[in-house]
């Protein structure tokens, strides 16, 4: 019999969940907090839990659902990063419910005779924790221009068009990469992604497209760039307008032709590769520079995706700051803080040069210095 624990904290919602999955002929347990949890999973014979909180859940290898009283596209992309494997909103739906223990338990259990013996065989619940997205973060706001963005990735994402991202440092591009990739064909293949800013120059035609052993002094074996690393996947080209002009060139080629050289090698390799890339620069400015190429820009900006700096997005602010507590305080494993109001007005007047990146390092230290509440002394003490 699939053995089920509810975690709700709520003692009617808990109650009345119990009394009908055993109605359905589910064994089933309750939980009202963590730390009821961690003892009813730890016997290690939960078969699913189905929580109100994704940020209750056990570390464990146990499948979950999630049933929560929030019906925004933030909290389903939260439960989804933490691992569940499906996300419902309260009222419950039984019926609804009901299908998803039956995908999420009845879907993968394995039956495994016993050959020494006469016993019924046992069922073995593998985890179905595997999703494409659970380690992303999810893009959060409200705001017209980073809900224009999410509608933008939601359109473009499964088709095979090259994207090209920009905005300033800190923004989010690469985040903004990432949901291309998993929400696309290509989620289960690989996800490379290379800083362009960050290889020198002269090696990184080696990175991007591999090199033959003896290509040059330190080529002592063969080794695979980034383009063939990537085949059948998406390539992440960080901070693009940073490349040379010859590895341009040759970008523009495995654009054109699918195909790639290895330095040292005049064999063609065929490449099947999306690219994605980013900048922080003007590309029309570095081509009247002569810094970058007018053709391959051309190439690449099929689709343009502009993230906004969160000096555009302040009203995004408090919930940025209200996903960036909890994310950081369960990561430390440490009672949730809250902020006053004045800190948090504190806060959203800031100017936010390095955009979310900077914010989400003043929050972490935030949490780290401050008591159980973060204090407007607190922020113009450490920020």
């Amino acid at each position: 019999m699939t053995k089920l624990l509810v975690l709700e904290h709520s003692k009617s919602v808990r109650n009345n969940l119990k009394e009908r999955l055993e109605f359905e002929g589910y064994a089933t347990q309750t939980a009202e907090d963590y730390q009821t949890a961690i003892a009813q999973t730890e016997r290690g014979d939960i078969d699913l839990i189905i929580a109100d909180d994704p940020f209750a859940v056990p570390d464990t290898d146990t499948p979950f659902i999630i049933i929560s009283s929030s019906s925004s596209l933030d909290s389903a992309v939260e439960a989804v990063r933490r691992g569940a494997v499906d996300f419902l909103t309260k009222p419950v739906d039984m019926n609804r419910l009901l299908s998803a223990i039956r995908r999420s338990v009845g879907s993968v259990e394995v039956e495994l005779a016993d050959t020494n013996s006469h016993r019924h065989p046992r069922r073995v619940v593998k985890s179905l924790k595997t999703g494409t997205t659970q380690s992303i973060e999810p893009i959060i706001g409200e705001s017209e221009t980073i809900v224009h963005v999410r509608r933008l990735i939601d359109k473009v994402a499964p088709s095979p068009a090259r994207v090209l991202i920009t905005g300033e440092n800190g923004t989010g591009k690469e985040l903004v990469a990432r949901w291309l990739h998993a929400k696309s064909s290509r989620a289960t293949a690989p996800f490379v992604e290379v800083n362009c800013a960050a290889i020198p120059s002269e090696l990184i035609e080696s990175e991007l497209f591999g090199h033959e052993r003896g290509a040059f002094t330190s080529a002592v074996k063969q080794r695979k760039g980034k383009f063939e690393q990537a085949d059948g996947g998406t390539l992440f080209m960080d901070e693009i307008g940073d490349m040379s002009l010859s590895a341009q060139a040759k970008v523009l080629r495995a654009l054109q032709e699918r195909k790639i050289s290895r330095v040292g090698s005049d064999r063609d390799i065929d490449v099947d590769v999306r690219v994605v890339a980013a900048t922080n620069k003007n590309l029309r400015d570095e081509i009247a520079k002569g810094n970058f190429r007018e053709d391959l820009y051309h190439r690449l900006s099929v689709i343009v995706i502009c993230v906004p700096p969160l000096r555009d997005r302040k009203g995004d602010i408090p919930m940025l700051i209200d996903y960036f507590i909890g994310h950081i305080c369960s990561e430390y494993n440490i009672p949730r803080k809250s902020v006053e109001a004045e800190a948090l007005s504190a806060l959203n007047r800031m100017r936010w040069s390095g955009n979310i990146r900077e914010l989400r390092n003043v929050v972490e230290r935030l949490i780290i210095l401050s008591g159980q509440r973060i204090t407007l002394n607190d922020v113009e003490m450490y920020c």
